[in-house]
Formats: structure tokens, sequence, C-alpha cells
């Protein structure tokens, strides 16, 4: 089958396949048959990817045994927290302020981050530093927050804190490359997210987010857990309603 994600790369750098080519040191029609399907050789494929500036695994996923993959995973995990609560406020602060292309935040209502100003500052800094910036709020009026709200005892409270959350952010809301957007989603985790890293707050039925435990992962070429929660972030915002 065609590799439809090494064409697309490709397209998105303004490169032609005698373009790759030349760059690599290859027969263009070696290129071709890549984007046809074929496997390159080994150091052909990190070659690709590095002109591409994306991962070996992206283009190949099939290239790399489970074995592989799954210790380029373990290598992404930078640390576990027991809990929210104990992520100290410096590394909120240093994640978001060593931001350098994106920053991606997404929660119901995730008051702790606006309500910081320190964190706050620094997402302002970048944002206004050209870094872009989204942020997925939880649809107050939704029935998924509706029902957050039951299972952790606080009813209508959920919906009041999105609402909140709403009115904090509004100073980020004129600054250009800023985006929201509401989703009315089941929220499985809260994923705040910089450059090639993620902050994962897992959600525990019944237990406020605040004490559910916190995974800090740093992608690693080969590993596909900070991809996991990449691709579950944009699958999220392509359904998410702009906020008004």
């Amino acid at each position: 089958m065609p590799n439809e994600r090494l064409r697309s790369a490709m397209l998105e750098r303004g490169l032609t396949p005698a373009g790759l080519a030349d760059v690599l040191e290859v027969d263009p029609k070696s290129v071709e048959r890549w984007i046809s399907g074929r496997l390159p050789y080994r150091r052909h494929r990190y070659a690709v990817a590095a002109r591409l500036g994306v991962d070996e695994s992206y283009l190949w996923p099939d290239a790399m045994s489970r074995d592989q993959v799954a210790n380029a995973s373990e290598s992404e995990i930078v640390n576990i927290y027991p809990a929210r609560w104990a992520v100290p406020s410096e590394l909120w602060r240093s994640f978001f302020d060593n931001a350098e292309r994106e920053i991606g935040i997404l929660v119901y209502s995730g008051l702790f981050v606006p309500e910081d100003q320190g964190i706050f500052r620094a997402i302002r800094r970048k944002a206004e530093n050209d870094v872009k910036v989204r942020v997925l709020l939880g649809d107050p009026d939704s029935e998924n927050v509706h029902q957050r709200g039951i299972d952790e005892g606080i009813d209508m409270d959920m919906a009041a804190r999105c609402r909140m959350a709403q009115v904090l952010y509004a100073p980020l809301r004129d600054i250009d490359g800023v985006e929201f957007r509401l989703h009315s989603t089941i929220l499985y985790n809260s994923i705040y997210r910089v450059d090639d890293q993620v902050l994962v707050n897992t959600h525990i039925f019944g237990t406020p987010a605040s004490n559910a435990p916190v995974l800090h992962l740093r992608h690693v070429a080969g590993g596909d857990m900070v991809g996991t929660y990449v691709e579950s972030f944009d699958r999220v915002w392509a359904g998410g309603t702009p906020l008004e």
C-alpha cells in the first residue's frame, strides 16, 4: 500500500521525489518506490526521517519490532507522581515556559492553571512570542460534564467550574495564535502538552483530578506513548466547538 505519511510529510516540506533523492544521494526511482510502499534500508529510513523532521516509526510503523517499541516507550517515562497535587508548581511553570512551538491543554476546567499566576504568565508569555496555544475546556451544558460532577459528589459545581475557567482564561483570548474550544467528550485523562512532552493527569471514578496520578512523558524516537496522547488530544480538538 502507498505510504501516505511519507507522501504527506514530503508535500508539507515542498520536497519532490527528485529533491529528496538529491539530498540522500539515491536514485529518484528509489524514493518513488518508498512512496509506493516499499520499505527502505535502515540507513535510508533514518536519513529520510531526519530530513523530514519526523520519527522513523511514524513513517514506517511496521519497521520496528514490538520489543523495540516497548523499550522505547518505557524510555519516554520521565516521572510518575502519585497525585496532581504532588507535582511541584515549579515543574508546571517550567513545563509551559520551555515551549517552543505548541502548548495544548485538554481539561474540563483545570482551574489550577489559570489560578496560578506563575503558570498563567508563562503561557501568556509564550503565546505573545508566537507559540501556538490550544485550550479545550468542558462544555458546561454537556451531559458528560454534568455526570462528572455527580461522580465526584459536587453536582452542578463542575459546570460552574467550567464556566469559571472561561472567565479566567479571558485575558488570553485576544492574543493571535491562541484558540479555545469546548468539548463534550468523556474525559478519561486531562492532557497538558508542550512540544514533545505531555503531563497526563489520569482520572479515577469518584476521585477529584487533583488526587489522581500524573504521568510526565517525553517523546523518544520509536516510542508511542506520547504519540497516543497527542493523537487523543487532536481527535478531541477536531470535534470541539470554537468558544465564541
